[in-house]
């Protein structure tokens, strides 16, 4: 990654405050609604008695809007800019928001994951231009602290989306009937695409910076061919998509399970399993703000990898444990998920200079991860049971502890 263009660095440089403070807006939008996403897993094994399997599918859809709209949302980036890119993204999760109304009314499950997806279609499209923007939005240097500064705003929004949903969605009802609580959900999204569509028009209307990479913002032995080779040949940016791959799905897969492993673990109904959701978020907020200053001090790699293997020994813990203790291990994880995201995205785009539309792409795409890794977990939780499905997300965290400290070290291989 490169520093940003030759007129943010001349006398009189504009403030980002302004244009950074926007942006961290639009991740609370992102992180809320992929959250209230997630609550739609017991909500819809209630109206259509689902295995997990099945319901994981909610997840599945949302996600894989990620590996078929990375790439092409590159692209649009260099067609329309960062800012007309997040005011599309807006708009397609509005056409989303709206078509859960439908679903709702019809009772129609695969109506319900058309929605889902055209949603995460307009997320996809928002975190691929809002991530590399806050990156490059100043010194390369300090990166990693913006975009971890940005993400706590998509914690917060995390944090209170299992909030709405215990308050407005999730029941424990048994007298109501599968219509009556497929209608819960109409009133939430209609509200939240009025909501969207308000902020589409008005980012439309604000003044965001364009910024570029220049094509000079590379290191002058790598020369200018390694900017025409494949995006594929950047070995760390590689194995960052796949640590991200992996974390998406792993961040994902426990809130979506955690309401029925609450559940299971003695938790009474499904508010209070909500409740401890929006705390597992909650961490993942605190994690965040935290990290932003701890980063000033250790090395992102270094953090990283301790956090890793930290998560991973909760799950081993929660594993092998029962009642409070399985529970508060999981909500821990939420913490240690904080600072994963933003550091392998910043630590995976070093030195792309203006290659890092593609590497952002290519990086959001692993987020189908979240499509895949919630359906592996849930179809192991179907034949051995929540707690012992626990063994795929230790993998996950142990493979993002490998790449903090090994993967992430930029050895190019020949465009």
């Amino acid at each position: 990654m490169a520093t940003p263009t030759s007129a943010s660095a001349a006398p009189g440089r504009p403030s980002y405050l302004g244009p950074f403070i926007t942006v961290t807006v639009l991740f609370f939008i992102f992180g809320f609604i992929t959250n209230l996403n997630m609550a739609l897993v017991p909500h819809l094994r209630s109206i259509f008695d689902l295995p997990y399997k099945w319901a994981m599918l909610a997840e599945s859809a949302f996600f894989l809007a990620y590996f078929v709209f990375s790439t092409p949302t590159s692209k649009l980036i260099e067609w329309i800019g960062y800012k007309g890119t997040m005011v599309v993204s807006l708009f397609i999760q509005v056409v989303g928001c709206l078509m859960f109304v439908p679903a709702a009314k019809l009772v129609n499950f695969p109506l319900f994951l058309v929605a889902v997806f055209v949603v995460g279609a307009g997320v996809t499209a928002l975190q691929t231009a809002a991530n590399p923007y806050v990156a490059i939005l100043g010194p390369e240097h300090s990166a990693p602290v913006r975009l971890t500064l940005a993400q706590a705003l998509n914690s917060l929004g995390g944090t209170i989306a299992p909030l709405i949903a215990g308050a407005y969605i999730l029941t424990d009802s048994t007298k109501l009937s599968s219509a009556q609580i497929a209608n819960t959900v109409r009133g939430p999204y209609i509200a939240i695409a009025a909501g969207l569509f308000v902020l589409g028009l008005t980012v439309a209307f604000l003044h965001l910076p364009h910024i570029e990479q220049p094509e000079d913002s590379l290191p002058a032995k790598q020369g200018r061919s390694a900017q025409r080779g494949s995006i594929w040949s950047y070995r760390h940016t590689v194995l960052a998509t796949v640590s991200i791959f992996l974390y998406v799905g792993v961040e994902v897969g426990l809130a979506s399970i955690g309401v029925n492993y609450f559940k299971s673990q003695g938790v009474d109904t499904a508010k209070t399993a909500s409740f401890l959701v929006s705390l597992y978020w909650g961490g993942a907020l605190v994690g965040r703000l935290l990290g932003s200053w701890v980063l000033t001090r250790i090395k992102s790699n270094k953090l990283l990898a301790a956090f890793g293997v930290i998560a991973a020994l909760l799950l081993v813990v929660s594993m092998f444990t029962s009642g409070q203790v399985a529970i508060w291990t999981v909500v821990l994880c939420g913490f240690f998920n904080s600072i994963m995201f933003p550091n392998i995205f910043t630590l995976g785009i070093v030195g792309l200079g203006s290659m890092t539309g593609k590497g952002s792409g290519l990086i959001m795409s692993a987020c189908v991860g979240g499509a895949v890794i919630p359906a592996l977990i849930g179809a192991l939780a179907d034949k051995v049971g929540i707690q012992h499905s626990f063994v795929i997300p230790i993998f996950c965290y142990l493979f993002i502890a490998y790449y903090a400290l090994w993967g992430s070290k930029p050895t190019r291989t020949a465009a």
